[in-house]
């Protein structure tokens, strides 16, 4: 799914963005951005031959939902798109592009949740927040079936390799200096 690229940058930033048109990584999340923005962000990332996911609840103007989700798609021509929207992630299904089921994962109820929803709306792909125990992806393979990536207070290269190792196809990162590190592939 992501041509065996274990980490996948989250930029917010003009400035992570530079960073990582100098790596050799295809895949990356542009999240934390303004609307009027996405045009430009999107036009330079295909200039260097990469592959555009949005975060399409942390845009600044975009509306979460499939409205939201559609102009990605059909105007920007966005190769993914992340969110918790169960709308979102079926007209990802329909347009053809990689949907990608974001859960944050509080409690045992959230959990539950999470798994019942992705069971009936089966994503492309599950991203579960926060990888602090990458353990957790043992009791939800059980479940689903889905390809999974892990993220969020990813601080290591052991935390990277653990989550791989537990199952996780990709780690999502927004710490610049992890992006280009060598990992185990688990």
């Amino acid at each position: 799914m992501f041509n065996q690229q274990k980490i996948i940058p989250a930029i917010s930033s003009h400035q992570d963005l530079r960073q990582f048109f100098k790596t050799d990584l295809t895949y990356g999340i542009l999240m934390n951005f303004q609307l009027a923005q996405l045009t430009d962000l999107v036009r330079e990332m295909k200039a260097h031959d990469k592959k555009i996911l949005i975060h399409s609840e942390l845009i600044k103007g975009l509306a979460s939902d499939e409205y939201g989700a559609i102009y990605l798609i059909q105007s920007l021509k966005v190769d993914g798109i992340i969110s918790s929207k169960p709308k979102v992630i079926e007209m990802c299904k329909k347009r053809g592009v990689l949907g990608i089921m974001r859960f944050f994962l509080k409690d045992t109820y959230s959990l539950q949740q999470s798994i019942m929803l992705a069971k009936h709306v089966i994503p492309d792909c599950l991203e579960i927040l926060p990888a602090i125990d990458a353990r957790i992806l043992e009791q939800i393979k059980a479940h689903i079936s889905s390809e999974f990536l892990l993220g969020g207070l990813i601080s290591s290269k052991e935390q990277i390799e653990s989550c791989l190792s537990h199952g996780a196809v990709a780690v999502t990162v927004s710490d610049v200096n992890l992006w280009t590190i060598q990992v185990n592939n688990g």
